[in-house]
């Protein structure tokens, strides 16, 4: 069956950007309900004994089986979410994404306002992304628990816009939520391995 993978650091790590207490709720409560909820659901389904990802493609826009995959992606889109984030993160993109960025989306600050104003202006729940798709970077959105993947995009970064990722540290703010992951958090190592690995599934 599923389980909750452990957080890639301690969850006090990334304090004062998001607090020890968000991350007691957001991973240990929101993520958490995800796997058990899964697991429930497919107690009697041939489907819990396939990875995660698989789950997703054989849910996604099936009939009956959104409730399934909504579970499914929210544990996907977390892991990755948690992954994202660095307590020694932020700041401009570094290696083969830098180079990316200037050819497809513009300057360090154009990279960082395109995002910001993407994962800002998201109506309702969802997720901001940065993908590789076409040989090029792209920053998309997501709603609810959808997963660029299901596109044909290949995530390298997200972050979450739920209100309950950010609604303890920062309330309705969820521009400074953004700024401070931008600035603080974002794990540019995890996404240049994200980019290395899908160059080399292609070569």
């Amino acid at each position: 069956m599923f389980t909750l993978k452990p957080l890639p650091y301690a969850q006090d790590a990334l304090e004062p950007h998001i607090s020890a207490e968000t991350m007691s709720y957001h991973y240990g409560k929101h993520h958490k309900a995800y796997v058990d909820k899964l697991n429930d659901l497919l107690k009697d389904d041939p489907l819990r004994d396939l990875p995660l990802e698989e789950v997703i493609h054989r849910t996604h826009d099936v009939d009956g089986k959104e409730t399934v995959y909504n579970n499914a992606a929210q544990i996907w889109n977390h892991d990755f979410f948690w992954r994202s984030m660095s307590p020694d993160g932020g700041g401009e993109a570094s290696g083969e994404i830098k180079k990316l960025i200037a050819d497809h989306i513009g300057s360090p600050e154009d990279f960082q306002t395109a995002f910001a104003e993407a994962a800002t202006k998201h109506f309702g729940s969802g997720w901001a992304w940065l993908v590789y798709v076409d040989n090029a970077v792209r920053i998309v959105t997501t709603h609810d628990a959808e997963v660029p993947f299901e596109k044909g995009e290949t995530p390298l970064l997200c972050c979450d816009v739920w209100e309950h990722a950010y609604y303890l540290d920062y309330q309705n703010r969820r521009p400074d939520f953004v700024k401070a992951f931008l600035e603080h958090l974002v794990n540019w190592d995890f996404a240049n391995a994200n980019l290395e690995t899908v160059k080399e599934a292609v070569s």
